[in-house]
């Protein structure tokens, strides 16, 4: 254990500082740019990938490994890719290593510090401090390290510095490493194996090396993994057990980086290092790299400094304050920061698929509105003429459509009006409307208004006789892969969810002054629910689907499946649901599918195979789809929740999708992204309920944005009018908020008053006789005053 608090939080620069490497091992934080992402845990151990254009690694696992996308809570091992440094004092002989692996021996100061461009830590062991510090470039795909060794110590220190970065097993076909004296770094070689003529000529362009390059000369090296480690194994390599390193390359050899520095240093006497580490194509171009980066004393600052500004650039629209700190800390620090992070890279992926590029744009929009209108037309312009949209946007020329996107799935026509209400509402650029796209193998050209509406005709063609949605190979949930695979089975959840995209489109056509079609999509979105209300309520809840043999699925008869939050969410959205209805629904998700970690997506998980349902029941009972906390689902709901005047509900939605101190060790992360689910199962598998998996890339992000500002503190556009439609929870007595809109500033602050019966809010000193602002001036500060009554009704949260 340690002395006071696990973690404790910076307030001016929103960093996450964790004091212990052992009770949250796995606790980490990642960096990105452009071209590459990197995952670092706080013992050490790295996931990193890089775009060449296609994502592959350059410090690989002992096997060869799938490269493309990360996995859920990825399993770390003795041998699993990190950075480390040894430190040994060449009197005692003892070493230790830093962050904390490989060796894991007890440390006597542990500070990982999360910030929003950089990892930092500060490790103390036996008198000697070494402070290591990670960034990256703002276009390179290379890691910046600067290590810091000083003697804290009363005594004059003798001690040698390792670092040892394992390069691991590049290929089965070719791969070496050696020293290169002339670039002062190691270089490890490596040709991708393939087995295709046509790959040889693709795989020229490939970025097969790795280098690790240090700014002063080593006294001696290693590039050889087996002979660095020998048989005493990582936590104490036989290498070590000599003065020096034994100057060793790989020859089909598994690679690593391991250089020797040794330092003599006086009481309070510190040594400063520098590394770069990534991939290349040549020598020259890693030479380049050199010259850029340790060619004056200021490069590496700079290269630093230019990354920090760029991701500040994302800092997002809102800042707030209220009773609840750990929320205040996540919505403005870490929210903003993980939004601009799917919007500005796509998810590091060529083909993000369609639903995912558009629902990570939501979020843009409250960042960079040009990149979310960007999206649009990138995605509508692969849309074909039949208004059906493709699995995945290409991103460029040389991408196409791999795993996932090579499935059909029937949902990614509807997140086009659901996506365009936030950038509308945020931006008024009705204009984006009227923008002429081409369609994708058709010399046809039409408007994106036209382009939309094939959507929606699209999804209004796609039903059965009962007038419910065809799923296709999945839908929102892609691994429900076997309801429809014979073109009969119908999804509940996107029946319903046409209708409320159908109603969105509506609205939206109505804004802008289309009303030819509005009373038409109007009708169908009313006999898509219609048909829901008929074919799939259950009695107490709205069932999934029915299959391909016409088998209902997610109702009360189920053993396992009984009951999935999607079709109830969507229920709330779309309008389906009636009061008793509601009332109903809500009392099963509480009794059936609340958790202290969240609301999980199905209830009870599948523990076997369902082939008239699909791999999703494959998936480990609690986890991803298969009945875990899936935070996309739960911010469906909360979404639904605030549409329907449930604030107290939904804001206890957005509360338990974030770690606290009183249990961030049972889910294993600090509160500085959300993950795509937390582990769910609660009442089959109680121990590890609960238990994040650490991805960071997920949907949740942008809608908890949007919950946040649209709906929780009401802060929401129209046609450049700032509509203050508050939805606070009741035990707020008080809140405050900063807003950026129109080019303006907004200073809000919020106050419940016993005398108060009906929101009244205030403009500069004036009151306003409907909550809204209009004629905002770009430049100018607003203060606004809100008033609000207190809210005496019975809330029902579940526990």
């Amino acid at each position: 254990m340690v002395d006071g608090p696990l973690y404790t939080t910076n307030p001016e620069t929103g960093a996450v500082h964790l004091h212990s490497p052992t009770l949250l091992p796995k606790a980490g934080g990642f960096l990105w740019n452009n071209r590459m992402m990197l995952q670092m845990n706080c013992r050490g151990y790295a996931t990193a990938q890089f775009m060449q254009p296609e994502p592959a690694k350059y410090a690989h696992g002992p096997a060869q490994e799938a490269k493309t996308f990360m996995q859920p809570e990825h399993p770390y091992f003795s041998h699993h890719p990190g950075r480390f440094f040894y430190l040994r004092d060449n009197d005692t002989k003892k070493i230790f290593s830093a962050p904390f692996a490989p060796v894991n021996a007890p440390l006597d100061k542990f500070d990982f510090i999360i910030g929003q461009s950089s990892l930092i830590w500060n490790i103390e062991k036996d008198g000697i401090q070494i402070e290591l510090k990670l960034s990256l470039t703002t276009d390179d795909v290379i890691e910046l390290w600067q290590v810091t060794v000083s003697n804290i110590s009363g005594d004059y220190k003798t001690v040698s510095l390792f670092p040892y970065f394992p390069i691991g097993y590049m290929s089965w076909m070719n791969q070496s490493a050696d020293f290169d004296p002339t670039l002062n770094g190691i270089i490890a070689d490596s040709i991708t194996p393939y087995q295709k003529i046509d790959d040889y000529y693709k795989n020229t362009a490939l970025q097969d090396k790795t280098f690790f390059l240090a700014d002063r000369s080593p006294n001696a090296w290693l590039a050889n993994q087996e002979a660095f480690e020998g048989d005493s194994g990582l936590g104490n390599p036989t290498a070590l057990k000599q003065d020096q390193l034994a100057n060793t390359p790989a020859h089909y050899e598994t690679p690593a980086a391991v250089m020797q520095f040794d330092l003599e240093l006086a009481t309070g006497q510190s040594s400063k290092h520098r590394f770069l580490f990534g991939p290349a194509k040549d020598k020259t171009a890693i030479s380049r790299f050199k010259v850029q980066y340790f060619g004056a004393a200021h490069n590496f600052d700079q290269a630093s400094a230019h990354y920090a500004n760029h991701i500040s650039s994302g800092k997002g629209c809102l800042s707030v304050q209220t009773p609840d700190k750990t929320f205040d800390h996540f919505v403005n620090n870490w929210l903003p920061r993980q939004a601009f992070y799917l919007g500005d890279v796509n998810r590091l992926s060529t083909d993000p698929q369609t639903r995912n590029y558009l629902q990570d744009h939501i979020g843009m929009t409250y960042i960079k509105p040009e990149l979310t209108r960007a999206s649009f037309i990138k995605a509508l312009s692969q849309q074909a003429a039949s208004g059906e949209m493709p699995e995945g946007i290409l991103l460029s020329n040389q991408a196409e459509l791999k795993y996932i996107n090579q499935v059909p799935h029937a949902d990614h026509c509807i997140w086009l009006p659901i996506s365009l209400q936030a950038y509308l509402s945020e931006t008024g650029d009705f204009t984006l409307l009227d923008e002429i796209l081409p369609f994708k193998n058709s010399t046809e050209s039409a408007s994106i208004l036209e382009h939309i509406n094939r959507a929606m005709n699209w999804l209004i063609k796609n039903r059965d006789d009962r007038g419910l949605s065809y799923i296709k190979q999945g839908d929102w949930c892609d691994p429900m892969n076997m309801v429809g695979h014979k073109g009969r089975g119908v999804s509940g959840w996107l029946s319903l969810a046409t209708a409320y995209a159908l109603k969105e489109w509506a609205d939206i056509c109505t804004q802008a002054n289309k009303l030819a079609l509005v009373s038409k999509y109007l009708l169908d979105a009313e006999a898509f629910n219609n048909a829901v209300n008929t074919h799939l309520w259950d009695g107490q809840w709205y069932a999934r689907g029915i299959t391909d043999d016409g088998v209902k699925f997610g109702v009360s008869t189920d053993l396992e499946g009984r009951i999935f939050l999607n079709p109830q969410s969507w229920a709330l959205l779309s309008g389906a649901a009636g009061p008793e209805q509601t009332d109903a629904m809500l009392g099963q998700i509480d009794s059936q599918l609340a958790t202290p970690y969240g609301v999980t997506i199905l209830a009870p998980a599948y523990t076997k195979m369902r082939e008239d349902i699909g791999r999703v029941t494959q998936k480990f009972p609690g986890s991803a789809e298969n009945g875990a906390v899936y935070n996309h689902a739960s911010i469906f709901y909360a979404y639904s929740l605030y549409k329907t005047d449930n604030a107290d509900r939904a804001y206890d939605v957005l509360r338990k999708m974030l770690p606290d101190e009183t249990d961030a060790i049972k889910r294993g992360q600090l509160p500085t992204f959300i993950p795509n689910y937390y582990r769910g199962a609660y009442h089959q598998f109680p121990r590890t309920a609960g238990i994040s998996s650490q991805l960071f890339n997920t949907g949740t992000v942008a809608w908890y944005y949007r919950c946040v500002i649209e709906e929780l503190f009401g802060l929401k556009g129209s046609h450049g009018t700032l509509l203050i439609e508050p939805k606070l929870p009741a035990e707020w007595d008080k809140a405050t908020a900063r807003r950026t809109f129109a080019g303006a500033t907004f200073n809000v602050t919020y106050l419940r008053r016993q005398d108060c019966t009906k929101l009244a809010v205030s403009v500069n000193g004036q009151p306003l006789n409907k909550p809204q602002i209009k004629n905002i001036k770009p430049g100018v500060s607003y203060d606004v005053s809100v008033i609000l009554p207190y809210e005496n009704q019975a809330r029902r949260i579940p526990s």
